[in-house]
């Protein structure tokens, strides 16, 4: 247990670090909307102004923007609709599922997201009160104080998150190392088909950290919408996109590579699985793949500025490897015909491996800028839609 929480330990003061501007932001968010409702007399306790500050401030700019209008919308719209019928009906079971239905169905076509059921929240508890005009108002007036500082402390503390995004694409080449140069020197004695399936399931683990990288790098990108401190982000943000879109396909190569190992191990006698291939193809292809490790570390850190020292330093041994074992490998068919089909897969993946480690490293020619928030606002009513729909066409994974 101990030496879990020891190797946890970087991982645990990571997220610490990462959570330490959003605790700041929030801490004066609340304070900030509660001394200044508390100025202009909104109410005696003027809490709803803070928690609605608590519920506005996110992780960037454009998601604050973004909840902040619609929770003033969805009390705007609550207030409305309670005391539009506040008058003519009273507190009663129907009542309320009336009106909550209906609040429900408003923040629909207002498209207000998560926060449509402040909505009905809002009439609910003004249904309760009768109406009251004071009590409407009082909800408004905190609901935009709380809004407006949320959005205000946002702008004075931008977020930017390049320095997770580099963190979180350097965790991933560490992992893409340490996994080849390990099936490097696992392949230099032999291989059985016990060895060559664990290679396989653990190339597949990959994609969890690829897949959180990616989020991290959204975020980064999200992050530069409306941020004065967005430049940085667009002059970092391609090699970072370009650094992990061949990461990804790099990550294919070598899945694809580990299950032509697998799939060799079937086609050879049991007493024979520790000798697969010889000795020299087993010692140039762990050759092969310790190149390629260096390569995939050399990505990150260029991508990151770490270093600038690219993967051409590598990229001639890998080539030079890759020649070696084209030559061994002719031979192999002549014992066993079947063996064309899976050296062919092995030198494809080989050659794939090559070519996605150097265009992980080429300058993107285009200059990346956020996209417009229309589009953005397109993309998530496309998402919904694909989303109510009750029957989606799976698609297969490698």
């Amino acid at each position: 247990m101990r030496d879990r929480i020891r190797g946890r330990g970087p991982e645990l003061l990571r997220r610490l670090r990462s959570s330490d501007r959003h605790v700041l932001k929030s801490t004066l968010a609340a304070t900030g909307s509660f001394a200044l409702a508390g100025a202009l007399g909104t109410s005696d306790a003027p809490v709803l102004a803070p928690l609605t500050a608590l519920i506005v401030v996110q992780v960037t700019l454009f998601q604050t923007l973004t909840i902040g209008v619609q929770r003033v919308a969805s009390v705007v719209a609550g207030v409305l609709l309670a005391v539009g019928v506040a008058g003519i009906v009273g507190l009663s079971w129907w009542s309320i599922g009336s009106i909550v239905g209906a609040a429900l169905l408003v923040g629909l076509l207002l498209r207000l997201g998560p926060q449509m059921n402040e909505a009905a929240i809002s009439a609910m508890l003004l249904l309760a009160v009768g109406g009251a005009s004071d009590v409407a108002i009082e909800r408004v007036y905190e609901t935009l104080v709380g809004a407006a500082v949320g959005v205000l402390v946002n702008v004075v503390v931008p977020p930017v998150h390049l320095r997770p995004a580099g963190e979180a694409l350097m965790r991933l080449t560490d992992r893409m190392a340490e996994f080849t140069t390990l099936l490097a020197g696992e392949l230099r004695p032999s291989w059985s088909q016990a060895k060559a399936d664990r290679w396989l399931t653990e190339a597949r683990s990959l994609v969890t950290e690829v897949s959180k990288t990616d989020q991290a790098l959204a975020r980064a990108e999200e992050g530069a919408r409306g941020n004065p401190r967005g430049r940085v982000t667009q002059r970092r943000q391609p090699r970072l996109r370009t650094a992990l879109t061949g990461l990804e396909r790099c990550l294919l190569a070598l899945r694809e590579l580990c299950r032509t190992l697998l799939d060799r191990t079937y086609f050879v006698p049991e007493e024979d699985e520790g000798s697969v291939y010889g000795d020299d193809v087993r010692r140039v292809l762990a050759d092969l793949l310790e190149s390629s490790a260096g390569a995939i570390r050399a990505v990150g850190e260029l991508a990151t500025s770490v270093s600038e020292v690219g993967v051409e330093n590598h990229l001639p041994e890998i080539a030079e490897c890759r020649e070696r074992l084209s030559a061994l490998l002719v031979n192999e068919p002549l014992r066993d015909i079947r063996a064309w089909e899976h050296h062919g897969a092995l030198l494809s993946a080989v050659d794939r491996l090559r070519t996605e480690i150097e265009s992980a490293t080429r300058f993107p020619e285009q200059p990346w800028k956020p996209p417009p928030v229309t589009e953005q606002q397109r993309e998530m009513v496309r998402r919904l839609r694909r989303e109510r729909r009750p029957f989606r066409r799976a698609d297969g994974n490698r």
